[in-house]
């Protein structure tokens, strides 16, 4: 947002939206804002340190300098048909990007960067925030004059994704192409994300030097912890000490402030008092720190005040291009050999393994630590974000999906920071590495004290939906996470959800077969050994089941007699486990974990070796993890895409209809039912029509002019729920008729004059349901469908997905919710034409996605009979949305609510 005690910012005009930090190729941060007219000096000094040929190649001729007019003219704009932007950091301007409209909804766009800083990908984050502005301000193409010989600006234009055209003219290319965001483009866009992402955390975990800031020779202290951390894990960089004193600290060199470290240094580790944070920020920029693990408490989890000290330190610390993990952390730790960091409070470096962890609350993360060291789970990188300021679970997914140490992904999650993003980038990186996740605060959307996030207005089973959507494990507490984590980074994925039990108790088979049901599993073979089996019986029992092609995974109970250690059967299991294509799980001596008798070695060097057998204390929680696994293996197997395309969908018409309403309407309002039915008919979704009437003489004249046989309703909102009262009138079909239902519907409702009554024609015999779509300004857009009715609302029994959906995913709405026999011949019904449906919710959730100015619409009585569907009401409201979304079509970090940029 705008400072406003700025002047320039306070302006009326001022677009404060479209300000912004972006992360730029090679992953540091930068500032981008619209251009004010104090930066006059910005710009001056900034166009002193560009190249006589960058000048050149933009202005097409010498300019050694801008005269005080160009200064004026450069810095002065109306943020609608003239747009300028600029790009900051450490408050220098580092590059310019702007367009004037020269035509009906076409502006001509230029750039200019700073020699320095080119090479970064900067050009590219301007062009993409440009043309979102220029679609707010209804400009629809972009062109720009380029000399040929600056190649480095056509290939920005061609790499954008847009379709480009140009032509050849007195020694200069023109080049045109729209803005609108093509599924190219978003897609360019996206990659470029996942690179600068995925370059900023590989930036802290390929550190090669540490700086402690706050260390101290006293063994109480956090500072010498951090030090003694790293060099007892094994760091293979350099580590600095930096206290004000510049004493030695565990026989090292100390300095008084990192500015004076001879050497570079990559990530500096934080643990002072909060208010000494911001020096440490200008100190650490002034050195060409990568990041900062900021360990340091007292920031937004203390309450008003730290939040501000918070937002003023992220502020500042990507305002001179650093990122920062933090504050209030636990660290950051990579346990590759070759790099073996441990930035982290943790006092031991944990297990090296197959499995990247992410989680927020630091006094947590210890805790996390402990179990996957017991467990013999090894990790490959960890990292705890505290109070997630700036780093976020995001951008871990973002590196570990192309991090080749990492294959399974885990995740503690407290707050969702962006929603939307998290569901994009989950779904891509779940394609190809499981990804398990806990959620805090599931049932009522909370979040802890020190995470300076919006609250999501969505309902938790529309989250839920959204993470089952992107293909997430979701599991219930930390004890399943890492069931289903040790499965995943130890066995193969199942085929299918068909188990065999093989074991020597037939009580906790038993237990087995339940839990197994519960689990949406079915036990294809059971094996009982009796108690007295033997490694050898136990061999030949797994071989056999692992063979069967009726079975997708085994499941061992060994629960050996007394004297016995089990080693030959577990000799046994860990043999079959290692060369089983299946997967294999086991109840083995009530151990937890992978104990070390079922481990395999591992040839890259983890501890646990794939194919090592996993153990549960319960037989319960091995079949629960199996079937968690099964369902992501099912996921797995879903086409990816959006499916068919839909026809007749008209999404300009759509697009110009609620603009024009809110052009007359700017803080938003309820549609009328004529304005839906314009609107559902964009997306080939015929409503029928109903006539509201005011009086019984209107009511018989509409009746009349639509042929009789029709329903007079009351349609106020305190009526439309109330099953107790009597407020539609059926098959009507006359004159006489129709006084009647008048009369007899006025007597009963209070306030009749209000009641909303309508005449509509009566549809055909079918099941009522009700398919809705809402905005929610942090999570986006979200669709449901159920049946209609308050026995439907009483019991939750409703469906939601994030638009837009596929086939399947319609398909899968209809048929999960339990009242869906109602559409299949419920006890002797008629079946009703499901398929229709299926296209309905696909066209309804096309048409929420395409428009988030739609804040809502609910078909809240669709009529489903064998011969099709009837669209028989409707309500839907638009409010402005003047930044929706905007992360879809330009890249930006995420900001805390209440924060401002540096002016």
């Amino acid at each position: 947002m705008a400072d406003a005690a700025d002047p320039d910012a306070a302006a009326p005009s001022y677009p404060a939206h479209w300000e912004a930090d972006v992360l730029l190729r090679d992953g540091h941060t930068a500032q981008l804002r619209p251009v004010r007219p104090s930066d006059r000096d910005l710009l001056e000094q900034f166009y002193s340190r560009v190249s006589d040929q960058s000048k050149y190649l933009r202005f097409f001729a010498p300019m050694p300098r801008l005269s005080e007019r160009d200064l004026v003219r450069f810095t002065t704009v109306d943020h609608r048909d003239r747009v300028a932007l600029v790009m900051l950091v450490a408050e220098k301007m580092i590059a310019i990007g702007r367009y004037d409209v020269v035509g009906d909804g076409e502006a001509e766009v230029a750039f200019l960067v700073e020699d320095e800083h080119q090479g970064r990908g900067i050009a590219q984050v301007l062009l993409e925030h440009l043309a979102q502005a220029g679609r707010e301000r209804g400009v629809r193409r972009f062109v720009a004059e380029v000399l040929p010989e600056n190649q480095k600006m056509i290939q920005v234009f061609r790499d954008a994704g847009y379709e480009v055209k140009g032509g050849f003219a007195e020694g200069v290319m023109r080049l045109e192409f729209p803005i609108d965001p093509t599924d190219t483009a978003i897609g360019v866009m996206q990659d470029r994300e996942h690179r600068s992402e995925a370059a900023s955390i590989a930036g802290f975990f390929g550190a090669r030097s540490v700086a402690v800031i706050g260390a101290s020779r006293r063994q109480d202290t956090i500072g010498q912890a951090l030090v003694r951390h790293l060099v007892l894990g094994g760091y293979t960089g350099r580590v600095y000490a930096v206290n004000p004193s510049s004493e030695p600290v565990s026989g090292m060199p100390a300095y008084a402030s990192v500015s004076e470290i001879p050497g570079d240094v990559d990530v500096a580790v934080v643990a002072v008092p909060a208010d000494a944070v911001p020096d440490v920020v200008l100190d650490c920029a002034a050195k060409g720190v990568h990041g900062l693990v900021v360990i340091s408490a007292g920031f937004a989890e203390t309450g008003q005040e730290g939040r501000e000290r918070q937002r003023r330190m992220v502020g500042l610390a990507r305002s001179y291009g650093l990122r920062l993990v933090g504050p209030n952390c636990l660290g950051i730790i990579n346990t590759d050999p070759e790099v073996g960091l441990n930035a982290s409070l943790a006092p031991s470096m944990p297990q090296h393994g197959r499995v990247g962890f992410f989680c927020q609350s630091g006094a947590l993360g210890t805790a996390i630590l402990e179990e996957t060291s017991a467990r013999g789970l090894g990790l490959s990188t960890f990292v705890s974000a505290g109070n997630r300021a700036d780093v976020s679970g995001n951008d871990l997914l973002q590196y570990w999906e192309e991090d080749p140490a990492t294959e399974v992904i885990l995740l503690y999650l407290e707050s969702i920071g962006n929603p939307r993003k998290f569901s994009r980038i989950a779904r891509r990186v779940s394609r190809h590495k499981p990804v398990v996740a806990v959620r805090s605060g599931r049932a009522t959307q909370g979040v802890p004290v020190g995470h300076a996030v919006r609250s999501i207005g969505a309902p938790p089973a529309a989250v839920d939906a959204m993470f089952k959507q992107a293909g997430v494990i979701q599991v219930d507490n930390l004890d399943e996470m890492f069931d289903v984590g040790q499965l995943l980074a130890h066995q193969p994925l199942p085929r299918g959800g068909r188990i065999a039990l093989v074991g020597n108790s037939d009580a906790i088979a038993l237990l087995a077969a339940d839990a197994a049901v519960g689990s949406g599993l079915s036990v294809s073979k059971s094996v009982l050994l009796g108690v007295e089996a033997g490694a050898g019986e136990f061999e030949s029992a797994l071989d056999a089941a692992i063979d069967d092609d009726d079975v997708d995974a085994v499941v061992a109970i060994y629960i050996p007699p007394l004297n016995t250690t089990g080693a030959a059967v577990a000799d046994v299991l860990a043999r079959v486990g290692e060369q089983s294509d299946k997967p294999l799980v086991s109840t083995f001596l009530g151990a937890e974990g992978v104990p070390e008798l079922l481990r395999v070695p591992d040839l890259a060097g983890s501890v646990v070796g794939r194919g090592s057998v996993p153990s549960y204390p319960a037989v319960e929680a091995a079949v629960r993890a199996l079937g968690r696994v099964v369902a992501y293996a099912s996921w797995l197997e879903k086409p990816e895409g959006g499916g068919d395309s839909l026809d007749d969908v008209d999404l300009g018409r759509a697009r110009r209809q609620l603009n024009e309403i809110l052009m007359h309407a700017p803080e938003g309002r309820d549609l009328d039912y004529p304005e839906i039915q314009q609107l559902l008919a964009a997306y080939g979704v015929p409503a029928w029509e109903r006539v509201p009437v005011a009086d019984v003489e209107e009511a018989v004249d509409v009746g009349k002019r639509l042929g009789w046989d029709v329903v007079l309703k009351a349609t106020a909102e305190r009526l439309r729920s109330r099953a107790d009262l009597a407020h539609v009138w059926r098959n009507i079909d006359g004159e006489q008729e129709m006084r009647e239902a008048w009369r007899s519907l006025s007597e009963l409702i209070s306030q009749p004059e209000d009641a909303g009554f309508v005449v509509q024609k009566v549809a055909a015999p079918g099941v009522p349901v009700d398919i809705g779509g809402v905005e929610d300004p942090l999570f986006g857009p979200t669709i449901s469908f159920s049946i209609a009715g308050n026995l439907t609302e009483l019991v939750g029994d409703r469906a939601f997905r994030i638009p837009p959906i596929t086939a399947l995913e319609a398909a899968e709405m209809v048929r999960e919710i339990r009242a869906a026999p109602l559409l299949f011949g419920y006890r002797g019904s008629d079946l009703v034409d499901v398929a229709a449906i299926e296209d309905l919710l696909r066209r309804v959730a096309l048409l929420k996605n395409d428009l988030p100015q739609l804040r809502r619409i609910e078909l809240d009585l669709v009529h489903v009979t064998a011969d099709g569907v009837c669209v028989l009401g409707a309500t839907a409201a638009v409010a402005p949305v003047a930044d929706a979304r905007s992360d879809w079509f330009a890249r930006r970090l995420t900001t805390q609510p209440g924060d401002t940029l540096p002016s």
